[in-house]
């Protein structure tokens, strides 16, 4: 085990553009750390500097105490599990399981204890003598990870490995993953665009956009106090509600509804809101309600207001009620444009005169698509935002 640093690190390619940018990073011994991001945001180029399969433009890497920038990749002392399983069709579990220890000149015997002992923590035990295409997409992928085990590496370095199965074997994996991690041990990074396995998945998180890390945080930390307009809409699914709002003395001014801010927000508010200019708020699905099922004590904490709702989506444990809510007045944020762009809607959330809101509500609400109804808005969690620069006015 190891832990590795990222000490400044820029990837810069020959036509000068900059895939990473200053990046530094420590990620601890024994620790779980993802990567998570956009689409073309960096995460894999670190993930591949770290493995020695990216030159390192400027900076300093090390893993353990050693810098290890001109290295090659098989004196790093390291594992990597790809997106594609890249295992050997004619060669047994077993044999591609234990393929890097025979090149490394490796005993018999141990490899076939290594094997073994892998196999068993995977539960690949009964699967020894069978080739790749006699096995399911998760065995394979264990198969894939196993080879890593076997090495007993400072570092597990993963590449997005479960974006190549199916929604339900992938829920699976991601237990599997994090069971393998929690026995083993040892330092991981983990890279994927997937935001749900970066919040069930690793102990920090570092979000990245455009080569740059925007926050590094624990998965709660990360959903409850983002920092700026990215992380709080790229963190969360559904995805964070946004909208144009105003401050006015201890209110903010919704769309839908005027709310009262408890009293701590709204001192940090108070000292950057310029006078009631125009900010945007964020509210998180699940900080709606059914106004019906809550008593006046929980009512007091908010605000209530109607809405047609067009939509509800029955999860069976919960609903999800889709409204819309009109202003006059119109979002300009890059933040929320790359999001938006990211996830193929390509409208800016709340950006144009009437915008979509997603509600998170018990199962018991009797709310019905196409009528009205009347529902609660949780004050204590209204996030604000400087449209400006995408900062929080409220994460302290």
């Amino acid at each position: 085990m190891a832990k590795i640093v990222f000490d400044g690190i820029t990837k810069r390619y020959p036509d000068g553009y900059e895939a990473v940018k200053d990046m530094s990073l420590e990620v601890e011994d024994g620790e779980f750390m993802i990567l998570v991001g956009p689409s073309g945001c960096g995460k894999s180029t670190a993930l591949r500097m770290v493995a020695g399969l990216e030159d390192i433009s400027e900076g300093e890497l090390r893993i353990g105490d050693e810098v290890v920038n001109q290295k090659a990749p098989r004196d790093r002392d390291i594992a990597m599990v790809f997106q594609n399983y890249a295992l050997y069709p004619h060669m047994t579990v077993r044999d591609n399981m234990g393929f890097a220890l025979k090149l490394h000149g490796t005993d018999k015997a141990e490899i076939d204890k290594r094997v073994d002992q892998a196999a068993k923590i995977l539960d690949l035990t009964e699967h020894l003598d069978r080739k790749p295409a006699n096995l399911s997409g998760g065995q394979r992928q264990r198969v894939a990870m196993g080879r890593a085990i076997v090495r007993d590496p400072s570092a597990y370095l993963m590449d997005e490995p479960l974006s190549n199965l199916d929604a339900k074997l992938r829920v699976q994996m991601r237990t599997e993953v994090s069971r393998i991690q929690n026995r083993t041990d040892t330092t991981t990074i983990y890279v994927t665009h997937d935001q749900t396995e970066a919040m069930t998945l690793g102990d920090r998180v570092a979000v990245m956009r455009a080569g740059k890390l925007q926050q590094v945080d624990t998965p709660m930390e990360l959903y409850n106090r983002p920092k700026n307009l990215f992380v709080a809409g790229f963190i969360g699914s559904p995805a964070m509600n946004f909208m144009p709002a105003t401050v006015d003395g201890d209110t903010v001014k919704l769309p839908m509804v005027d709310v009262r801010l408890p009293g701590d927000p709204r001192q940090r508010i108070g000292q950057a809101d310029g006078g009631g200019r125009q900010l945007i708020a964020g509210i998180r699905p699940e900080n709606f309600e059914d106004a019906a099922l809550l008593g006046d004590d929980a009512l007091g904490r908010g605000a209530t207001f109607k809405a047609k709702i067009d939509l509800i989506e029955a999860m069976g444990s919960e609903l999800y009620a889709h409204f819309r809510v009109t202003s006059d007045q119109r979002i300009e944020s890059d933040d929320l444009r790359e999001l938006a762009e990211d996830s193929g809607v390509g409208d800016v959330p709340g950006a144009g005169e009437e915008g979509e809101i997603i509600a998170r509500l018990s199962a018991e609400s009797q709310v019905r698509r196409g009528e009205e109804a009347e529902l609660f808005i949780d004050a204590s969690h209204i996030q604000l935002f400087d449209p400006s620069d995408g900062s929080s006015l409220t994460a302290g």
